[in-house]
């Protein structure tokens, strides 16, 4: 293996050469696994080459330096790419390239993932990196506070994603000039031409109408592409973000295939392989690798434009003292979560909040107030919001964000592409359930928990009262994985005097004794009716015990088990939920992966589109109040409703 190009002189002639490996590296790749996007890659081989030797600051040796810069393939299909990349700088060899490539086991997955320590975060779902990379760079830019930049290599076909445009507005809005998108613009999508084909013209137009600064080149002119990068670490110092759009030809270098719609996901056969590889110039055994980081302190406190809600009240006083609230204190959970945001950020200095223009209602506020350097108002930009709460917590951030709960849906995609990141995320939504009244449907969240439930090594939590809630936002500020809050919007008396304990995978019996007939079940709002309806069965010699299931997942399976034997398999569960995939559904799944027997398990849920009204009345409309939950009970005791 010839062996060149340790420090940042590495000229343009061997960055050529090492073009040429990629694109060879690519196809070989693919071409093994048979499978992969090697024409996809090999338009991009130039401007990586140029990147990786010449303007990458990265120590290969020590993928967590906190200097380093970071390179994200928002393009994520093109990791026969990457992976040839990382072959060149001598960190995965040729037999792991050839043989483990999309191999069951091995850590070259199809699309890029942190199983290898040199990948921030996990792409191929288009329209990702780019966003997930302005959460890194506001890192670098306002709370590392160090020169890195943030390089990542888009597709011209996920351009067509809004969560592009969105990681612009909001890298033009906080001024990120350490982020730099590259965008391989080689007309071809997956079935045929993109939308704009090669119009580099209303790209640039479109980019710069976002705020970024826009350099447009030629993809394959290695002295152009040089120029670009250099002109964008120039621009470090400023207040845009780069775009710079290469111009540049699918299946590069292979003519017999170059500019074909034919050959978009597809490996070559081996003997068109043999024939590309040929056309290229053969084999190279290059090792390239560019400029180290130099070491540096924390530079000066930028300014950051003021995302701090305008309230009467005055400023939040910083604090790390946790909230105190007494049993009958009537409070919302959702003040209670800003509360406790409050008196976290006071004892962690990586706790950082995000917010999606609502952090008065969801009470993020608070700590907008207290810690306005550590919080990043994302507007109605639920996909950016959760993108760059995955970029800080790529950079060892505590990112909690918060919205409507029904509003985390259209941010779905970027929840799920966490867990598979492996990233540590505490989503907060607020507002659920018909209980929020007249606002109507299109603000109730009604499907939140199941979406969360589904996430892989999610926790799931849905405090009742004010105490409940500030010890689980503390659990989930230690709880690996994707942790969702489920908040309500009304005020409701407390049931836990301060000092009480909520463990993720927990719950509490509020009532229980040794002659319970029925056990009621609920969570947030459902756990007072259920209380009530114990209130109305009492009164008519029925014991029933009450159970808050605040931890939906995990749930707290030999709890439900113990009641479901002390009540002879007699359960009632109410929700404030669709009945896919809620609270009804865990406690089904932990009873019947018990094998209790007997069961008789009704389940409480809200059936039917709702309208607007009050919460009593739409509580009473689903069928998941007290008086229904009693009904249902007495039904299964074998009384008259």
């Amino acid at each position: 293996m010839t062996t060149t190009g340790l420090t940042s002189e590495v000229p343009l002639d061997v960055a050529a050469e090492l073009a040429a490996q990629l694109r060879v590296d690519s196809i070989r790749s693919s071409t093994s696994a048979g499978s992969g996007h090697p024409t996809s890659s090999m338009s991009a081989a130039d401007l990586l080459a140029v990147l990786v030797t010449r303007h990458l600051r990265y120590d290969w040796d020590d993928p967590g330096s906190p200097a380093n810069d970071h390179l994200i393939f928002s393009k994520g299909h093109a990791s026969p790419l990457l992976y040839s990349v990382f072959r060149a700088v001598g960190v995965v060899s040729e037999d792991e390239l050839l043989g483990g490539y999309r191999r069951f086991g091995q850590r070259l997955e199809g699309h890029p993932t942190p199983v290898l320590p040199w990948v921030d975060v996990a792409t191929g779902s288009l329209g990702q990196g780019l966003p997930d990379g302005v959460g890194v760079a506001l890192a670098g830019r306002y709370l590392d506070r160090l020169p890195y930049r943030v390089w990542a290599l888009c597709g011209d076909s996920e351009m067509a994603e809004g969560s592009i445009w969105e990681a612009l507005d909001k890298a033009s809005y906080y001024q990120l000039s350490n982020l730099v998108a590259i965008v391989d613009v080689n007309r071809l999508g997956q079935r045929g031409a993109t939308d704009l084909g090669w119009d580099m013209g209303t790209y640039a137009k479109r980019a710069e109408s976002f705020g970024a600064r826009v350099l447009v080149i030629d993809g394959h002119d290695l002295a152009a592409i040089d120029r670009a990068l250099t002109e964008a670490e120039g621009a470090t110092g400023g207040r845009q973000p780069t775009v710079i759009l290469a111009k540049t030809v699918k299946g590069r270098g292979f003519a017999e295939i170059e500019d074909s719609p034919d050959w978009h996901g597809k490996p070559f056969p081996p003997d068109m392989a043999e024939r590309a590889i040929a056309e290229i110039g053969g084999l190279r055994n290059l090792l390239v690798r560019g400029p180290r980081p130099e070491p540096a302190e924390p530079g000066p406190v930028p300014p950051k434009p003021s995302t701090v809600p305008e309230q009467p009240d005055g400023q939040v006083k910083a604090s790390a003292d946790r909230p105190v609230y007494k049993a009958g204190d009537k409070i919302a959970t959702r003040k209670a979560y800003g509360d406790a945001l409050v008196a976290l950020g006071g004892a962690d200095r990586k706790v950082v909040v995000l917010d999606g223009e609502v952090s008065n209602s969801t009470y993020a506020y608070e700590f907008a107030r207290a810690y306005p350097d550590r919080y990043f108002e994302m507007f109605i930009a639920e996909q950016q919001m959760v993108a760059a709460a995955t970029g800080l917590a790529v950079r060892g951030y505590k990112a909690f964000a918060s919205t409507f709960a029904a509003f985390l849906t259209r941010a779905y995609d970027f929840i799920r592409m966490g867990a598979v990141s492996g990233v540590d995320l505490r989503l907060a939504g607020s507002h659920a359930g018909v209980e929020i009244g007249a606002d109507g449907p299109s603000q109730m969240a009604l499907e939140d928990l199941a979406m969360m439930r589904a996430v892989h090594g999610s926790t799931v939590l849905y405090p009742a009262d004010g105490t409940s809630t500030v010890a689980l936002v503390a659990e989930m500020a230690a709880t690996p994985g994707i942790s969702y809050l489920r908040t309500t919007r009304g005020s409701y008396p407390g049931l836990y005097d301060d000092g009480e304990q909520f463990l993720v995978g927990g719950s509490k019996t509020l009532r229980a004794g040794p002659d319970d007939q029925v056990t009621l079940i609920g969570a947030g709002v459902t756990l007072y009716e259920c209380l009530r309806a114990a209130d109305l069965l009492a009164g008519q010699g029925i014991a029933a015990r009450v159970i808050d299931c605040y931890s939906v997942k995990p749930v707290d399976g030999p709890a439900l088990t113990a009641a479901a034997e002390a009540t002879r398999g007699r359960i009632v569960v109410a929700e404030d939920h669709h009945p896919e995939g809620g609270l009804g559904s865990a406690v089904a799944d932990a009873l019947l992966a018990a094998r209790q027997r007997p069961l008789r398990l009704t389940r409480l849920a809200v059936r039917e589109m709702p309208g607007s009204g009050s919460g009593t009345e739409l509580l009473a409309w689903a069928g998941i109040d007290a008086e229904h939950i009693a009904n249902a009970a007495r039904e299964m005791m074998g009384e008259p409703a």
